[in-house]
């Protein structure tokens, strides 16, 4: 069984709850996974001392199970070169310097997680008809990105395949908001790459779904007072065998400042 861990959404800065960062932290500690996979919103305000933070708790992650991080709309200094007019690579300049990669890839025995970068900031494939609302918070998925995460899954045939990004797949449940333009052809694009399970964040609500193909979604929640309709916080650890894919959500308990199990769903694994 390969197992995995997967937060989003901390928000180191302002608005971070550190009592659950060392709560995930102790989880991880008890239990190493196979993998734990953080995507995206390490960061409140993309600064330098929030990614110092963020980098403290990576790596301490790091040092308990493999982990991989993307980043996410928070993560991108959208304003110093929006549409990319001052150059593409300037507003996650400093995302870089503290994790490197914007699209890593993890390859362990059994287990692909491979990234799609959806999070541009201020740029004309994220732009919508609602540009009042959705500006610098909407993600989109380029072709591009799906051809690669293609090509890489077409290596795994025998190993568990993950694709991660930051924007919600599936609509939140409370927010009632997608969180890639043109959403439906970014499900659908998804769905052609051959990955088992979609690792996704952004709503600051927990959720789980299929997608056309088959790929099971995760959606994990945030870890600030800023979850939808005042839930709990929580993040998921999944579980995949050869026929199913299990995701729990694991919720905090402020009274006993800790992570309990929450809701679980079964899903059936897609055909090889």
């Amino acid at each position: 069984m390969t197992t995995l861990v997967h937060v989003s959404d901390l928000h180191f800065g302002r608005d971070v709850d550190l009592l659950q960062v060392a709560a995930i932290e102790a989880f991880v500690a008890a239990e190493p996974p196979s993998a734990v996979v953080i995507s995206g919103d390490v960061t409140q305000r993309s600064r330098h001392g929030e990614y110092q933070r963020a980098l403290v708790f990576v790596e301490n992650l790091g040092r308990l199970a493999p982990t991989m991080v993307i980043p996410g709309n928070h993560d991108v200094e959208w304003w110093v070169s929006p549409f990319g007019l001052l150059g593409g690579d300037l507003p996650h300049r400093k995302y870089r310097r503290y994790f490197g990669e914007l699209r890593p890839t993890l390859r362990l025995p059994g287990l692909v997680v491979t990234s799609v970068l959806t999070s541009h900031g201020v740029a004309a494939g994220s732009m919508t008809w609602k540009f009042w609302r959705d500006t610098a918070v909407k993600g989109h998925l380029p072709a591009a990105e799906v051809a690669r995460a293609r090509d890489l899954l077409a290596d795994a045939a025998d190993s568990v395949r993950v694709v991660a990004l930051h924007h919600n797949v599936l609509r939140g449940e409370i927010s009632k908001r997608m969180g890639l333009a043109r959403w439906r052809a970014a499900q659908q694009a998804l769905g052609t790459t051959g990955a088992d399970l979609i690792l996704c964040g952004h709503d600051h609500q927990e959720g789980s779904g299929v997608v056309d193909g088959g790929a099971v979604v995760a959606t994990a929640g945030t870890h600030t007072s800023r979850t939808r309709g005042g839930r709990p916080s929580a993040f998921n650890r999944i579980a995949v065998t050869d026929d199913h894919i299990t995701v729990t959500h694991w919720c905090w308990d402020r009274a006993a400042g800790a992570f309990s199990a929450g809701p679980s769903r079964r899903f059936p694994r897609r055909p090889r």
